[in-house]
């Protein structure tokens, strides 16, 4: 449990993940924030944002910069399409045996019935706006397989939402990764990275109970 919980509190280190898998460590985590069920704790926008910085603060010709920049962008963006593949296909063969589990430290069933709201809600662009939200982003496109959606709409917003995701936010950390004061106060930054990334979505999630109010 000791090594479990160094992992967890080295994951927003830039230098410990370069020390400890790099590029390797950093697609198997959005691999896994994306698309296995016990993988919603892991940190999936902290960990595309230090993406970012890693490449701006690696000793490579400026002229090699941006192409590298390109490649991580397509590997972390292909590390996110499948995980949400795997997490679809548990959803449509498992979906069942899924709901009928019991709830545990790192599985409940809210968190399922609050992806399938989500879902419902906005229907097949769910799936995109599912990336910007922690927790939800792991179970939208299992519900997804659960109810059904059909696979060429899934592959579709699936690959949209991964290359938007990934992008900004590793673009973001590249842009933003050789700044001291970023580098000083990288907790800081993180926190407000997530805020940013889910606020536009919980206001238009109380906006609308607000108008159903009304309208009652």
């Amino acid at each position: 449990m000791d090594v479990f919980f160094e992992f967890l509190n080295n994951l927003t280190n830039p230098d410990w993940i370069v020390n400890h898998g790099g590029l390797y460590l950093l697609l198997f985590i959005i691999f896994a924030e994306t698309g296995i069920l016990i993988g919603f704790f892991l940190p999936g926008d902290p960990i595309l944002f230090i993406a970012g910085m890693i490449v701006s603060n690696m000793t490579i010709p400026p002229s090699e910069q941006i192409p590298t920049l390109l490649y991580w962008i397509v590997l972390v963006s292909l590390a996110a399409i499948l995980g949400n593949f795997v997490g679809y296909w548990c959803g449509r063969v498992f979906g069942k045996r899924i709901m009928s589990m019991e709830d545990s430290w790192f599985f409940k069933k809210s968190y399922i019935y609050k992806a399938q709201e989500f879902y419902e809600k906005r229907g097949g662009g769910a799936i995109i706006l599912a990336r910007f939200l922690p927790v939800v982003r792991t179970f939208a496109p299992i519900v997804a397989g659960i109810v059904g959606m059909e696979f060429k709409k899934f592959v579709l917003y699936n690959v949209i939402g991964a290359i938007i995701w990934s992008g900004s936010l590793v673009t973001l950390g590249y842009l933003l990764g050789e700044n001291v004061w970023v580098k000083e106060n990288l907790e800081l930054v993180i926190i407000v990275i997530v805020l940013i990334a889910t606020a536009p979505v919980i206001i238009k999630a109380f906006a609308s109970k607000d108008k159903a109010k009304i309208i009652q």
